[in-house]
């Protein structure tokens, strides 16, 4: 759930790209709602209700590798012909039979027996972000090792944007700042018009024609390549 949170401002996707799924609801969040994760069939009726369809990837995160309501949703998943990945913190897990890609992080016994939400619980944040992070590099929306498509949203994540923009053109704090005036906060748009010399709708288009992808767009001037769009 945290790690699909942080996933819209960081990188500027709508938040049902990346959605969090628990047993017993989002209240579950923030008050345990026991016996919810042995319910199979109410793991299959919480992906409807999101229209989940062969289009979409289903993570199951289960630290025991055995939870009910983890199998339930796997299992619906496979069965409309999604792909599956299940991430369990044991060896060959029950979870494991309903993935496409079977995922291990084996973490040991807890320092309190049983505790799963300490050596597992982070261990399972840490390959969630690995996860996610390495779709958003896929879909353009990291340049070098810069998030450029931040959502500007208060005074921190606009400090960031100019820093970012510093950093992928060389340009100073103040020429930062007007660039990213002259996209209304956009810093991928900033960062093509500096490295292009293009204005603001020949930034637009050179992104279109490139899949969101700066690295494209340097890619495909450095082979004269023309947009066609």
């Amino acid at each position: 759930m945290l790690d699909a949170a942080e996933c819209p401002p960081t990188y500027s996707i709508s938040p049902q790209l990346v959605q969090g799924i628990i047993a017993g609801g989002k209240e579950a969040v923030f008050k345990a709602q026991e016996g919810a994760e042995d319910n199979k069939k109410s793991a299959e009726d919480d992906l409807k209700a999101k229209a989940f369809s062969s289009d979409d990837v289903l993570v199951g995160l289960a630290a025991s590798g055995r939870t009910p309501y983890v199998i339930g949703g796997l299992k619906y998943a496979r069965g409309i012909g999604a792909t599956t990945i299940s991430a369990a913190c044991c060896s060959n897990s029950a979870i494991a039979r309903y993935a496409d890609f079977p995922l291990e992080m084996i973490t040991g016994p807890e320092v309190i027996t049983g505790s799963t939400r300490m050596k597992a619980g982070t261990a399972q944040k840490m390959l969630l972000n690995m996860l996610s992070t390495a779709v958003m590099i896929k879909l353009g929306k990291v340049y070098q090792n810069l998030m450029v498509d931040v959502h500007v949203s208060n005074l921190k994540l606009q400090e960031r944007a100019v820093r970012i923009i510093m950093a992928a053109t060389d340009v100073s704090y103040e020429s930062a700042v007007e660039l990213l005036k002259k996209t209304n906060g956009r810093v991928k748009l900033a960062i093509v018009m500096h490295l292009t010399g293009a204005d603001l709708p020949q930034a637009q288009k050179l992104l279109a024609c490139s899949n969101d992808s700066i690295r494209q767009i340097q890619t495909d001037i450095g082979k004269d390549k023309q947009c066609s769009n």
